[in-house]
Formats: structure tokens, sequence, C-alpha cells
């Protein structure tokens, strides 16, 4: 019998974030993954301190940075490899109108760190853009490609990672411990993604599950090294490749790239981006969305050792950290969950 503290079931950006918990509290665990959900592998990993429709704050925007981006950069020096790339955004306006509500919002205290408050005029003749530019700082870009390959092989090497598919059937739960074949842990957390679906300790849980494709294209002229954004982002991705993205589609539950979806990228990159362009890639994937798009985090009604992390949505790079954090402080702590992520404000008494 291997003893260990968690189990973790899932080796996303939840799942990660998780284990970097429990190492820098120096606990054991297991991580079981066979890498069935691609959310993680196809998300652009933009973080984005500002909701750049309506030009508000992201939600707990302040703490989630300050846990993430350390949390992340341990990560690169652990691992010695490089994901975070610190990039302004320029978010693309459509009038002088829109210009105005920038200079509102840039004004208010929650955002003053975030938005420059001044107009970026265009300089690029690859780029459509008479209004200009509104610049976003404290943005940038996960290598998520990377930090999934590099860090299941670190897991891998330090044995701590099983790549089979998880069996719900034989969890046992005690007062006071998990079995699982054979292991026996003290908790388990399940961070699966879309995956939860199949988990009969939480799929009851409201996950909608929103698929999102994203294209890599070539486009030699456009030299940019900063994220715009327009009707689509344009993420610099280095060697003159940039990532296009995204969709959303509520009905399609694959992970099946669509002409339609790519048709789609393509029509509004081409809106403002005015030099040639090449597609090489298009993936897709299934978000682990919820209604009220907040994550779901917390444990089970009758088994207080089995406990879920998910739901990030469309911001994972940034909520994964500070939602794993409060999940272990809940556990080794008895600290109270915010209630916004709290699965809780789903269970009927």
């Amino acid at each position: 019998m291997r003893n260990v503290d968690y189990i973790i079931v899932g080796c996303g950006l939840a799942g990660i974030a998780f284990c970097e918990t429990l190492r820098a509290h120096n606990k054991s665990f297991l991580v079981y993954d066979n890498n069935s959900q691609q959310s993680s592998l196809v998300a652009a990993g933009l973080y984005n301190p500002v909701i750049l429709k309506r030009f508000t704050p992201v939600w707990q925007v302040k703490t989630q940075l300050k846990i993430a981006l350390p949390l992340y950069a341990k990560i690169e020096q652990d691992l010695n490899i490089k994901i975070d790339y610190p990039l302004r955004i320029l978010r693309r306006f459509a009038s002088v109108q829109e210009q105005n509500l920038w200079f509102t919002a840039a004004d208010k205290p929650a955002l003053q760190d975030f938005m420059n408050p001044t107009v970026i005029s265009n300089v690029n003749d690859n780029i459509d853009a008479p209004f200009g530019f509104g610049e976003v700082l404290q943005a940038g870009r996960l290598d998520t490609e990377v930090l999934l390959k590099e860090y299941r092989l670190y897991l891998s090497k330090q044995g701590l990672l099983i790549t089979q598919k998880f069996n719900y059937d034989v969890v046992r739960s005690t007062d006071h411990h998990i079995y699982y074949e054979n292991i026996q842990a003290q908790q388990i957390v399940f961070a699966e993604g879309f995956g939860m679906k199949q988990n009969p300790f939480f799929n009851t849980l409201p996950l909608n599950g929103t698929k999102g494709e994203v294209l890599t294209a070539y486009i030699p002229n456009l030299k940019i090294d900063f994220i715009v954004k327009s009707s689509v982002f344009v993420i610099p991705l280095g060697e003159d490749l940039y990532a296009v993205g995204s969709t959303y589609n509520w009905q399609d539950k694959t992970n099946h790239p669509t002409k339609e979806a790519k048709e789609e990228l393509l029509r509004k990159l081409k809106t403002f981006i005015t030099a040639d362009i090449q597609i090489v890639d298009h993936v897709a994937g299934i978000r682990p969305t919820v209604k009220d798009r907040r994550p779901l985090v917390g444990s089970h009604h009758d088994h207080k050792n089995i406990h879920v992390l998910n739901g990030l949505g469309t911001r994972g790079v940034l909520i994964a950290p500070y939602a794993a954090e409060q999940l272990y402080r809940s556990i080794e702590l008895n600290e109270p969950l915010d209630e916004d992520i709290n699965i809780q404000r789903f269970i009927k008494d």
C-alpha cells in the first residue's frame, strides 16, 4: 500500500496549480491523468486583467495576479523552462465613442493599474486601426503547451504521475482516508475539467462546457511584439507565428476542429489585419465553464475528504492558482472558501 497525503485527478492548469500548492506546503501527492481533456492544452494562455468588452476589471484580479505570477515563476525556476511572457495588450478602438469609454474606465481606481489612459496611435501598415488602441498593462501569455508537457515529464520522473483512466467505482472513502487500488491518501482532489461530467461525485454540478477553437497563423509581415484585441485576439508566439482566437460554441462537445470555426476566425482576423495570412495549425477543446462564470471549488457533502477544483472557464491561467490556494486552505486550515467559488452555492439543502 502506497501512502500519500493527496491524490489529484487531472493535470491541466487546475491540477498543476494544486500540485504546486501542495509542494509549497511539503505535502505528498500522486497525480492521475490520461490526457483526455484538451482545454488547457489548446488555451491560448492569455492572462488579461481587464474585460475588454465592457472595460471592467476581472473578478479578484489583483489577488489572482499576486498568487499566479510567483507560482509560474517558481515552476520556471524549478523545471528550468520559460513559460511566462509578459505582453501588453492593445485593444483596437472601433470608434471615437469607444475611446471615450476607455478614458472613463481608465480613471476608475480599480482599473488605474491596468489601463493606460492615453490613446496609442497605430503605426503598423499591416493593421487597420484608424481610431488607435487602448493599452492594457500587466497582461501576458502563458505557454500552456510547454507547461503541460514539461510538468507531466517532471511528475513522471519523480514517479508521481499515473497515466491511466481513473476508475471512480473503486474509490473508497472513510472518515480519515481515501483508498484507491493500492493507494491510501488523506484527501482526493478532482481537477478534471470537462471530464467532471462523468464523475459520479460531482456530475450534478452545473458545468456547461464551451468549445473553443484557436488557429496558429504565420504572418511574416506583421512584426508585432504585443497582443492585439479586436473581434479576435492576435497573440505573438515568436518566429512570425500568432495564436488567433477564440470561438465559443455551447452545443458541440467534441475536441474536433471545425471548418466553420476556422472560417469565422479568419473572417474576423481579416477585418483588421491586412497582411498575408497562412494558417499552420488549428486546435479545439472544451472549456470547463459555469453559468455564473465562477469556478467550482469545494468538498463533497457526504465525503469530506473528496474535493473538486474545476470550472476555470476562459481565464484559467489567472484563476487556477487562486482557486487552488483557496481549496488547500479550506481543507488544511478549515478556512471558509470565497463564497463566489464555493460549490455550496449550487447545492440546495
